[in-house]
């Protein structure tokens, strides 16, 4: 499987960084398998961080050990997963217990209603409701140094 990192350097060999802020699933290294999600984070994090230019890494993921680790996978927006990720926006601890985490990305489409869910503006059932129509891109968090093991880069396309 092929799987894309977007920042605004090249990143041959991932690493989990100390200190993050707070993201859908919590301190890890952020993929997706759509280069333009790839893209369009790459892009923001030049903007935000005043570089040139967007660079999109490129990985293998070594599907075929997979099954080494231990896997959380939301298959869509449901209430377990808005919860997941309304917890971990919030900054609060969850348990960490995963080496890789995959699901639906909150983007910028839906981040205002995950932001009026955990306003208290939408109850679970109004917030999954509006989630639900969308067409969300995917997000592969790797947690652990043995799931990031199974990533090879493979190129680095700058944007």
């Amino acid at each position: 499987m092929i799987l894309y990192h977007g920042s605004n350097v090249e990143v041959r060999a991932p690493k989990l960084l100390k200190i993050q802020r707070e993201l859908d699933f919590g301190k890890g290294f952020y993929t997706t398998s759509s280069l333009e999600q790839a893209s369009k984070w790459a892009e923001r994090t030049a903007k935000r961080l005043k570089t040139k230019q967007g660079i999109v890494s490129v990985y293998e993921l070594d599907d075929q050990s997979l099954s080494t680790l231990k896997i959380l996978k939301f298959d869509k927006p449901d209430a377990e997963w808005l919860n997941f990720v309304a917890a971990h926006r919030k900054g609060e601890m969850i348990s960490e217990d995963w080496d890789l985490i995959i699901g639906p990305v909150a983007d910028d489409q839906t981040m205002p209603v995950i932001d009026l869910y955990m306003d208290g503006s939408y109850d679970e059932e109004e917030a999954i409701k509006r989630l639900l129509p969308q067409k969300l891109k995917d997000q592969y968090t790797f947690k652990t140094e043995a799931a990031l093991q199974l990533l090879t880069c493979k190129e680095i396309k700058t944007l």
